[in-house]
Parts: C-alpha cells; structure tokens; sequence
C-alpha cells in the first residue's frame, strides 16, 4: 500500500486541512491538549508558572498592585499581553490565509506554533544568563498558548478550546446535569450529548497525559523536549501541502 493510500497518512493529512470535518477536529483538539498540558508543566518547571493560566496572571497583577510589588504585576501583564499577541497572530494569519491561501488556513499557525517550539528548544543551547533566559522562555511560551488557542478556537468555531480545562470540566457539568435531569423526567428534551462529553473527556484526559508527559520530559532533558511536539505540529501543517503537491505531480505527468 503507498503511502498517499494508507488510511492513516490520509487521515493525519485532514487534520490541519481546510476541509473540516469532526473527526479530524477531534483528533486535532486531543493533539493540541497534549502538548498544552506539556508545555504548561515545562512553564511551571522552569519558570514557576503555568504558562496558559491568563486567570492566574490577572490576579497576580491585582494582589501585587495591593503589595506594591510592581515589578511581578509587571510581569503578569507582559504574559497577559503575550499570550494575546499569540492569539491575535493566529487571527491575523488565519484571515489573511483565507483570501490568499484558502487551503492553507489552518496549516499556517500550526506551522508558526512548531517553529516557535523548535526555537523555544534551541534555545536552552545559546548561553543566555538566567534572568534574560527565563523571560525569553516565559514570553515565547505565553505567545504560542495564545496562538495555539485562537487556532483551535477559530477552526472549531468557538466550540474547542485547548490549552486550560476550565471552561472545558464547566460543560462536562453541564452535560452531566443535563443527563441527571432528563434521567428523572421523562417528558424533558434535556438530554446528554454524549459524543460531545466523549470529546470534552478526552481532551481532559490528554491534557493531563500530555502535562505528566511534559514533566518527566523536561525534567530529564531540559527545552530540547519540545523538538518532538514541534515535529508533531510540522507534520501535520506539512501533509496537506504535500498531499497538493503530489497530486499536482502526478496530473502533469498524466498530462
């Protein structure tokens, strides 16, 4: 079987696709919470912080404006600021993409995200003093959660998000309350949506997967962990393009 043919590169290269469909968002949306939950038990390990817990920062700006520790709201702001520049990135280029290249919409910020991943790794090798290195790596992570974010938010519809779980285990409640109320009244259209709670289960699942996977990870081997999470993401931005390619290819060769 070639390869263009095999079931599983044909449904690896939909997932960073402009034709959506729900299993590949599925799948995208799982692959995405893994490596969140990695890269946020990179941030805590190396910086004392989770880097996609924008809650978090805006409280530590409150309680440090209160303690006149200007100096950590300063840094609180700056992640906030970071991670929306991330997130306005993504929107950028996904819109941009949209009228100039369609079919690759959705590739472009993946691409952007592993890239930056890749550069977060290398970056443990440059010898940069530990002050400058820790607000390097502290920036750079904030920026890819926003830009991650605002992806899978925007190819989902505002239905996924994927790098923090709490909006996430809020509709996990809210379908379980729908399915204990229609359990006890019959004549209710309140009903659990179970594909929706399998989905919702797994991307809680792999996160939580992808953060133990992170800790032992970067534990062991520092920022180079990040090259296979940024190989994950070039592979599926790449695919697409390269399924294109071939196609293109092998019609001129007909032709």
């Amino acid at each position: 079987m070639s390869l263009r043919h095999n079931p599983l590169y044909r449904r690896a290269r939909l997932v960073a696709s402009s034709h959506r469909t729900q299993r590949a968002d599925t799948f995208l949306a799982f692959t995405l919470a893994a490596i969140a939950g990695a890269l946020n038990a990179g941030g805590f390990l190396f910086f004392g912080h989770y880097t996609s817990h924008m809650t978090g920062y805006m409280s530590q700006i409150a309680d440090q404006i209160v303690l006149e520790n200007f100096m950590f709201a300063l840094q609180g702001v700056a992640a906030v600021v970071l991670f929306i520049a991330g997130a306005t990135t993504s929107a950028f280029i996904i819109n941009w993409a949209k009228h100039n290249r369609p079919k690759q919409r959705f590739s472009l910020p993946l691409g952007l995200q592993g890239v930056l991943l890749m550069v977060f790794a290398a970056s443990d090798g440059i010898g940069l003093p530990d002050t400058p290195a820790r607000m390097f790596g502290l920036a750079l992570l904030c920026f890819v959660m926003g830009l991650q974010n605002a992806t899978i938010t925007k190819i989902s519809g505002a239905v996924i998000r994927t790098t923090h779980v709490t909006g996430v285990v809020t509709d996990i409640g809210i379908e379980l309350g729908r399915g204990l109320y229609g359990a006890s009244h019959a004549n209710t259209s309140a009903r659990i949506n179970k594909p929706k709670l399998r989905i919702l289960s797994g991307i809680v699942a792999m996160f939580l997967l992808g953060g133990i996977t992170g800790a032992l990870g970067y534990s062991l081997i520092g920022n180079w962990f990040s090259l296979p999470m940024a190989g994950v993401l070039l592979i599926l931005a790449l695919l697409p393009n390269l399924h294109r390619s071939s196609r293109l290819s092998t019609e001129n060769q007909r032709g």
